[in-house]
């Protein structure tokens, strides 16, 4: 199964800017991967790249048609739709970007960066439609900072203290200035899918 399939499925079961938004978390999770990799933190115990971006890529699958009320307990059922399979690996990650839902909470790298980042992105998305140029690529880490910290009610719905525990030294251990960052380069680098 190849990642046009997923999207495939994806553009049939959801909302455009849901699948924008999955797009978004797919880079990050890639961008995050790198980092971490970057710094030696990466081991065998951890998935692979591709489940990381993967699960990025489908965390969301279910939230569209007759799953969406039960979002996200029905992963599995809305690929199999489409005779698409994830392995236990990549479910759990996205099993833990939503554990209030699912009882499941963040055990590895992977499952706290999709828990970390899943909300960052729309924040992200916001503060590039309030630039003049509704363009992501003018977007800076400084502006993204800015509302996060001290514009609360600027995309009221960012989950800031899920997004803030980037840092926690028993999460990722990333500074939230590092964190922007890295989700914000990721995000500039598949401007076009995001139509940003």
């Amino acid at each position: 199964m190849e990642r046009k399939d997923f999207v495939a499925a994806l553009e049939k079961q959801l909302e455009p800017n849901i699948v924008r938004h999955s797009f978004a978390v797919e880079a990050c999770m890639g961008g995050l991967y790198d980092y971490l990799q970057s710094q030696g933190r990466i081991t065998d115990t951890e998935p692979s790249k591709e489940d990381w971006m993967l699960a990025g890529l489908i965390h969301d699958c279910d939230f569209g048609g007759e799953y969406k009320a039960e979002h996200p307990q029905h992963t599995r059922d809305m690929l199999a739709k489409y005779c698409l399979e994830i392995s236990d690996t990549v479910l759990n990650i996205v099993k833990a970007h939503a554990p209030e839902l699912t009882g499941y909470k963040a055990q590895n790298l992977a499952e706290w960066s999709i828990f970390c980042v899943d909300s960052l992105t729309g924040l992200i998305t916001a503060v590039a439609y309030v630039y003049p140029s509704r363009k992501i690529a003018d977007v800076k880490v400084s502006s993204v900072l800015k509302r996060f910290l001290k514009e609360p009610k600027f995309a009221a719905g960012t989950r800031r203290d899920e997004v803030a525990m980037c840092a926690n030294e028993d999460a990722l251990n990333i500074p939230i200035e590092k964190f922007v960052e890295i989700s914000l380069t990721a995000m500039q680098g598949i401007s076009d899918k995001l139509l940003l």
